[in-house]
C-alpha cells in the first residue's frame, strides 16, 4: 500500500501503482456504488415489514438515486478543493451511518431519509475514480481508470444478486447491516492505504461550483464527451427501462427471468479494463468511436429478433445486449480518460460534468423509451436506441468543428 503520509500531486508523473492500491480503489468504488442498488430486490419484504404500499416503498430506490445525483453535482467537485483521501473516508463514515439507519429504521419515513443519505454518501465512488486518474502515470491512466471502473461495474452487477440472497436467508435489515460493515472495512482500508492528495484549487464552495460553467465553455472536448456519452445513455436507458415489460408481453417472462438479462452487465465489467488498455495504446478518441460503433450495430441488430426462429430469439436478444453494453461501457471509460487529461487540477469537476450529462441522458432515455413502447411497441424502442447511439457516433466522428475546437491542454 502507499504511504498515507505522502502527498499525491496531479502535476507529477507518478511511478506505476502497486496492484494492491489499484485493487483497493476498485473495491472502494464497487462497494460504494453497490449501496445504491441494494434496495431494489428488497421492496416486497420492505412493504410487508413496514406495512407500506408498493407505491410508497417504490420511493426508496428513487430517493437513493436522487441523493446520488445531488451528491455528484454538489459534493463531487469538492475533490479539487480538499484532500480526496479525507473526503473518501468522511463519505465512507457517512455511508456506514446511513446504511445502519436503513437497517434500524422503525418506519418508512426514517428509511426514506436514510436512503436519500445513502445516495449522497455513495458518491465516494466519484471521488475514487478521479483519485485513481491522479495517481496513475499518463501512460497507464486508461488502464488504471478501466480497472477501477471494473470494480464499480461489478458493484452494480452483483449488488442486486447479493441483496436478494442475503434477504432471503437473513431478512432485509441484515442486507443493510452487512453492507455497513463492508463499507466500514473499506473506509478503514482507504484511510490506511491511500496517500493524501494535495488540493488543486483554493476556490470557495460557491466559486468552485460556478467554475464548472467555465470548464464547460473552455473545453470543447468535454462538451463532445458529454454529448456522446449522454446520447449513449439515452439508448442504454431506453432499452433497460422497457425490457421487462416487452419480455412479459411477448414471452410471458416473469421479473426474475427478465432480471437475468442484467447479467449482461458482466460484459461492461469486461469492457472497462480492455477499453483502458486500448486507450493507452491507440488513444482514447479511437476507443470512443469504436465503442459507439459497436453500440450502434448491436442496437440495430435487435430489429432482427422477431425474424429468428422462436428458440433463437432470446439468445439473440442476450447477444445483442452483451454487445451494446460492452460498447457503451468502453466508450465511458475512454471518455473519462479523455476528460481527465484536459485539466488535471479540475478532475473532480470535470468528472461531475460528464456524469451529470449521463444522468440527464438516462432520465431522457427512460421517459422516451416508455413513450415509444406505448406508441409504437418494441420496434419504436429499438429505433430510438439505434438512432441515439448513431448520433453519439456522429458526434465522435464529425463533431470536431463546432464541438471540439482546440482547447488548452496541460
Amino acid at each position: 500500500m502507499s504511504n498515507p503520509a505522502c502527498l499525491a500531486s496531479p502535476q507529477a508523473d507518478p511511478a506505476p501503482l502497486p496492484s494492491s492500491l489499484v485493487l483497493l480503489l476498485a473495491a472502494g468504488a464497487g462497494l460504494a456504488v453497490a449501496s445504491i442498488y441494494y434496495s431494489q430486490p428488497l421492496l416486497g419484504p420492505l412493504g410487508e415489514s413496514l406495512h407500506a404500499s408498493a407505491a410508497q416503498v417504490g420511493a426508496v430506490p428513487t430517493l437513493t438515486q436522487l441523493g446520488y445525483a445531488l451528491g455528484i453535482v454538489l459534493l463531487a467537485p469538492l475533490g479539487d478543493r480538499h484532500d480526496r483521501r479525507g473526503l473518501i473516508v468522511l463519505k465512507a463514515a457517512l455511508l456506514v451511518l446511513a446504511l445502519l439507519g436503513c437497517a434500524l429504521a422503525p418506519g418508512l419515513g426514517l428509511l426514506m431519509v436514510a436512503s436519500l443519505t445513502v445516495g449522497v454518501a455513495a458518491t465516494m465512488a466519484q471521488d475514487i475514480v478521479p483519485a485513481a486518474a491522479s495517481l496513475a502515470s499518463a501512460t497507464q491512466r486508461g488502464r488504471t481508470v478501466g480497472t477501477v471502473m471494473t470494480g464499480l461495474l461489478l458493484g452494480i452487477l452483483l449488488s442486486r444478486v447479493v441483496s436478494g440472497v442475503l434477504a432471503q436467508q437473513f431478512g432485509w435489515r441484515a442486507v443493510y447491516g452487512m453492507a455497513a460493515l463492508a463499507v466500514a472495512v473499506i473506509g478503514w482500508a482507504c484511510w490506511r492505504g491511500l496517500p493524501r492528495f494535495a488540493p488543486t484549487t483554493s476556490l470557495g464552495y460557491g466559486a468552485l461550483l460556478g467554475s464548472m460553467v467555465g470548464l464547460w465553455r473552455r473545453h470543447a472536448e468535454l462538451r463532445r464527451a458529454a454529448w456522446a456519452q449522454g446520447l449513449l445513455s439515452v439508448a442504454f436507458s431506453a432499452f433497460w427501462s422497457t425490457l421487462a415489460l416487452m419480455l412479459y408481453q411477448r414471452y410471458q417472462m416473469g421479473s426474475a427471468l427478465a432480471g437475468a438479462f442484467g447479467l449482461a452487465g458482466a460484459a461492461g465489467a469486461l469492457a472497462a479494463p480492455l477499453a483502458g488498455r486500448w486507450a493507452d495504446r491507440r488513444g482514447a478518441a479511437w476507443v470512443t468511436r469504436w465503442g459507439s460503433a459497436v453500440a450502434v450495430l448491436s442496437f440495430a441488430a435487435l430489429a432482427l429478433e422477431p425474424h429468428w426462429p422462436l428458440a433463437a430469439r432470446l439468445p439473440w436478444l442476450a447477444l445483442c445486449t452483451v454487445g451494446f453494453d460492452f460498447g457503451v461501457q468502453a466508450a465511458l471509460v475512454a471518455h473519462q480518460t479523455l476528460v481527465y487529461s484536459l485539466e488535471p487540477a479540475a478532475r473532480s469537476r470535470l468528472n461531475a460534468l460528464l456524469l451529470t450529462a449521463m444522468f440527464i441522458g438516462m432520465s431522457v432515455g427512460s421517459a422516451l423509451g416508455s413513450a415509444m413502447l406505448a406508441q409504437w411497441g418494441w420496434t419504436g424502442v429499438v429505433a430510438l436506441s439505434t438512432l441515439a447511439a448513431a448520433a453519439a457516433l456522429a458526434v465522435r466522428l464529425f463533431g470536431r468543428g463546432r464541438l471540439s475546437a482546440p482547447s488548452p491542454r496541460p
